[in-house]
């Protein structure tokens, strides 16, 4: 998905709901992230685009929420529980996602099987 700066941004987003697991102290998502607006967009293997400085999704564990949940690497992750994630830290991020008062975390996710879908029905 390229942008351009000043424009809208189109995406096409799925919805993902995790359920945090519980372990002792820790409530555990199954997921690592990477990217954010203080790193560098060139190493991001997930994006087409190398000035793309989003949150990506880098490991999802086997049998977490996370996976359980439908969650795939390389997702972009536009929202987390309605809060804007496009233009945040990679620690931002991180924050966001791993907050102890929320067992639930609603992401907005664009993927790019899902870009692609789009227009290939379009094409159709």
């Amino acid at each position: 998905m390229s942008y351009i700066p000043g424009q809208p941004v189109t995406a096409v987003v799925q919805r993902v709901e995790i359920h945090k697991l519980r372990q002792g102290e820790n409530l555990i998502l199954g997921f690592s992230i990477g990217g954010g607006i203080d790193q560098d967009p060139s190493q991001n293997p997930f994006s087409e685009d190398k000035t793309d400085k989003g949150i990506y999704v880098t490991r999802v564990s086997e049998g977490g929420p996370a996976e359980i949940a439908g969650l795939q690497i390389g997702d972009k992750i536009m929202q987390v529980n309605g809060w804007d994630m496009t233009m945040v830290t990679h620690d931002q991020a991180r924050r966001r996602l791993t907050k102890r008062s929320e067992e639930v975390v609603r992401l907005l996710v664009t993927r790019q099987s899902l870009q692609k879908a789009v227009q290939q029905s379009m094409l159709s």
